[in-house]
């Protein structure tokens, strides 16, 4: 695929961290806001899947995007907040997080994020990418956003938050997505 590609979205981190890994193609990240219904579902790929269709259908966009959701999933809470995270993020945010994990001690984490891209004419492709890690005792880190300043990945030692952008885009879930993203770009 060559030309411009964008991405659904009203999060300047998120863009950052696609167009990096999308430079090495030759195509042209551009963005758009634009509000649309997000389906209470089990799965990630479900809430893109219903969110691309409500874009494609109900708001008319004939061009080729991605929309991602991401969710961290939290092993002693059952998988919470799992596809609620966006909500939780904005209703309990981290802090909330931390005072419902007090105690506690299995910390274990999955990041997951799910990429879906539409191209008119060739339906809908969805990439996965997840990152295993551990939930931190206090907040930590300035930069990322979301869940990045109490979620550490697996071999590291810093969160997200205290990673510049270059050392979060070594691995992580959304760059595992992406990658995949760009495989699959690479051989249209």
């Amino acid at each position: 695929m060559k030309g411009k590609l964008y991405l659904i979205t009203g999060n300047p981190g998120k863009v950052k961290e696609i167009k990096n890994r999308l430079d090495v193609l030759d195509i042209e990240l551009g963005t758009l806001q634009e509000d649309f219904v997000e389906v209470q579902a089990d799965t990630l790929e479900e809430v893109v899947f219903f969110g691309i269709e409500h874009l494609v259908r109900e708001k008319g966009i004939d061009l080729p995007f991605i929309k991602d959701d991401s969710g961290l999933f939290i092993d002693s809470l059952d998988g919470f907040p799992g596809v609620y995270s966006a909500y939780v993020q904005d209703t309990i945010g981290n802090d909330g997080i931390l005072k419902l994990m007090k105690g506690m001690d299995d910390r274990t984490a999955t990041f997951k994020t799910v990429m879906g891209l539409h191209i008119p004419g060739e339906g809908v492709s969805l990439f996965r990418g997840e990152i295993r890690g551990e939930i931190t005792l206090e907040k930590r880190g300035f930069f990322g956003f979301g869940y990045d300043p109490i979620f550490i990945p697996e071999g590291a030692e810093k969160t997200f938050a205290e990673m510049t952008l270059e050392e979060k885009n070594r691995d992580s879930h959304r760059i595992r997505a992406t990658m995949k993203l760009v495989d699959h770009l690479s051989k249209e």
